[in-house]
């Protein structure tokens, strides 16, 4: 009888102490799986951002929101731009509202912009341009390959800068928009993202390697779990032709709601102004 009392005794010890065990055991895995979640992915940081852009196409589209600061001469301007994005067909397009001016005159109308392959489209572009046509730019014509021209960051090009990603370490993660992400910052080159990019912005990068003041761009960017950027900060610099004074640029682009319709139609022939444009 009392053999029997401590064998129920032993045998009640052991699953009060695997019960322990397991919950410690549990414990210890979630420790280890949140561990995992916090931790760096998976990778090395310079090789995951080179092919950041690819998930992009992946994706097949998404909507933007993008901001572009320029600082020169003690003088800091910001312009802004929301529009939509297709990666698979290299369009895009932009409604960007330019700053007030410094006697604080109402902004003007806001800039419709077409992003493709080659070319910019703008439409309200003033400089005695009628309302009802476009302008074009030969985007291989632009020394910066159209990264600053047109007030906003071709959202596919700001992709792939990142193939030319030399250092970048993981920082962290963080939210973005209610978005988990994964935050890297490093250092891109221009000219070696030109060589790696796709045909369609390999000239246009390869003209900002020569125009801005140096090939070296650091970036901060911020991936989504699926690899999808989110968000990219890009710092350019460039010297303005004719004071001959550095000019920097923060050019930030904000990804999301991938998936979103991205139907944009290039101008007709007809209607994209052929006039000589009017400096401003």
């Amino acid at each position: 009888m009392a053999r029997r009392r401590q064998h129920r005794r032993a045998q009640g010890a052991t699953v009060v102490v695997g019960a322990v065990c397991c919950l410690g055991l549990g414990a210890a895995g979630c420790a280890r799986s949140d561990a995992v979640a916090q931790g760096p992915p998976a990778g090395d940081p310079v090789e995951v951002l080179r092919t950041a852009a690819d998930a992009l196409v992946e994706a097949g589209s998404s909507q933007t929101r993008t901001s572009l600061e320029m600082a020169t001469g003690g003088t800091r301007v910001t312009i802004r731009g929301e529009g939509v994005y297709d990666y698979r067909k290299r369009l895009g397009r932009l409604k960007v509202r330019l700053p007030q001016d410094p006697a604080g005159a109402a902004e003007d109308r806001p800039i419709t912009e077409l992003l493709a392959p080659g070319a910019l489209y703008m439409k309200n572009r003033g400089a005695g341009v009628p309302d009802d046509k476009w302008v074009r730019v030969d985007t291989a014509t632009l020394s910066d390959g159209n990264l600053v021209t047109g007030g906003a960051t071709d959202p596919f090009a700001a992709a792939e800068v990142l193939r030319g990603t030399r250092a970048a370490t993981f920082v962290g993660r963080t939210e973005v928009a209610g978005a988990r992400v994964r935050h890297y910052r490093g250092t891109a080159d221009l000219e070696a993202a030109s060589q790696a990019a796709s045909e369609v912005n390999r000239g246009p990068l390869g003209a900002a390697a020569k125009g801005f003041a140096t090939a070296r761009v650091p970036f901060d960017v911020y991936l989504d779990d699926e690899g999808r950027i989110r968000k990219i900060r890009h710092r350019f610099s460039f010297v303005n032709g004719e004071r001959q004074e550095p000019v920097a640029v923060a050019s930030t682009t904000l990804l999301y709601d991938f998936g979103a319709p991205a139907d944009v139609r290039l101008p007709a022939d007809g209607d994209i102004y052929a006039g000589r444009i009017a400096q401003e």
